[in-house]
């Protein structure tokens, strides 16, 4: 198959799930699967191509910026133990899902271009509606959801061409962040 018709054949696959997976989702729990399909689906995308591409950055930084993400995600879940909307528990700010879509969608935006990078966008804003569908998570915790892994994924991720890395890290003491140009 051609790149061209992968490229094709992931545009439409996801335009399909947007545009269904709504029509029959009848209550919170066909949401919260809707969510969980497309944000674990999103990740898998943007480790996917280009692991087949055989790009072993592009694998590293799509990995680096969900990682990146869930793990201040966590942090912010720990610092502010907040109840979800259904009552399930206490780990709903903000929210994991957006966080890990959004990063993906940023990565497949920076490495594969528009094309692969705007319907990744669409299905990760439809990712941070049905959560809050699902009853799942409020509207601004998912807007920090998306800001968290939104700024993960331009952080992490370069142009395949780009010439500067930024590369988070962290030890006992506090974090940083260390960037890296080629001269």
């Amino acid at each position: 198959m051609s790149p061209l018709s992968r490229r094709l054949l992931m545009v439409w696959a996801t335009a399909l799930l947007v545009v269904v997976t709504p029509a029959h989702a009848r209550n919170e729990k066909d949401w919260a699967t809707a969510s969980d399909i497309g944000s674990y689906g999103l990740a898998a995308l943007a480790l996917g191509i280009p692991a087949i591409r055989g790009d072993g950055k592009g694998v590293l930084q799509a990995g680096g910026s969900i990682v990146a993400g869930q793990l201040v995600s966590r942090g912010l879940k720990e610092a502010f133990p907040t109840l979800r909307p259904d009552g399930s528990d206490r780990a709903s700010f903000p929210s994991g899902h957006a966080t890990q879509s959004f990063a993906a969608a940023t990565t497949l935006y920076r490495r594969q271009g528009a094309k692969m990078g705007i319907p990744a966008f669409v299905v990760a804003s439809f990712v941070g509606i049905a959560r809050v569908q699902a009853d799942k998570h409020r509207w601004h915790e998912v807007l920090v959801g998306a800001g968290i892994g939104t700024a993960a994924g331009f952080l992490i991720t370069n142009k395949p061409d780009s010439n500067t890395a930024l590369l988070p890290w962290s030890d006992g003491k506090g974090g940083g962040l260390t960037v890296a140009m080629r001269f």
